[in-house]
């Protein structure tokens, strides 16, 4: 029997939505408005052999990158759980994990120190992390005067560079010009048959043909399909043309 690399089982993720509320008109109104739940996960359940590369899809909103921080650990579920059975997992995403004030150096200590990895290991690998991401001497400076690429090449080369178990993927084969995007993608080709265990959304589905296994289809939070990558992929393909 195949040895798990992850368990999901029966998670549901709830949101608190703040939008329709008025600090000035509920003063004025002498109450107070009880915060609206949406529920972005509902009752997903699903496992992944290790090894194994799992595409996720499903339309925007649909609580793709809400499961991916979920089992990254940034968020907690409100119902049921997610077991990585000691694996240590990275969450390969743009616009996370960075303190802005800090240098690109110290966020790579900080980072690789997040992901469980020794500090001897960080260290060792810091000259290949700053050499792919082609930062330059801005690797020692604030990482608030970064440019979006600058940010995100960082981002893509910590999270390649530094090997985890677990390698979740959020949409990050676009980052930088076009330069580093062709190479990124080249990573990416070598990270997926290095025998990690990956799960990677995107919504480009040629994508997920070329690198996954399987697919999970996923709906406003539910589960909707999960089977080979074909199959899961024509018949989503077809619920967007509705």
């Amino acid at each position: 029997m195949s040895e798990l690399a992850l368990e999901v089982s029966h998670v549901s993720i709830d949101y608190k939505d703040l939008s329709h509320m008025s600090l000035h008109k509920t003063l004025a109104k002498g109450g107070v408005k009880r915060a609206r739940t949406f529920r972005a996960v509902n009752d997903l359940s699903f496992t992944l052999e290790k090894g194994k590369i799992l595409g996720i899809v499903g339309r925007n909103g649909s609580g793709k990158t809400t499961l991916l921080r979920s089992v990254a650990g940034i968020f907690q579920p409100d119902e049921g759980y997610i077991e990585t059975f000691g694996n240590r997992v990275s969450l390969m995403a743009i616009g996370i994990g960075f303190n802005a004030n800090n240098t690109g150096r110290e966020n790579i200590l900080k980072s690789g120190m997040l992901l469980g990895c020794e500090l001897d290991y960080v260290k060792k690998n810091m000259d290949a992390i700053i050499e792919f991401s082609e930062l330059g001497e801005f690797i020692d400076r604030p990482v608030r005067t970064y440019s979006s690429g600058m940010y995100s090449k960082l981002s893509f080369s910590v999270t390649a560079i530094l090997e985890t178990d677990i390698m979740l993927v959020d949409e990050v084969l676009s980052v930088g010009d076009e330069h580093f995007r062709q190479k990124s993608f080249k990573k990416m080709e070598e990270l997926m048959h290095s025998g990690r265990t990956v799960l990677i959304v995107s919504h480009a589905t040629n994508t997920l043909e070329k690198f996954c296994d399987q697919v999970l289809w996923i709906n406003d939070g539910n589960f909707m399909m999960l089977g080979d990558t074909k199959p899961v992929l024509e018949a989503y393909e077809k619920s967007m043309q509705l």
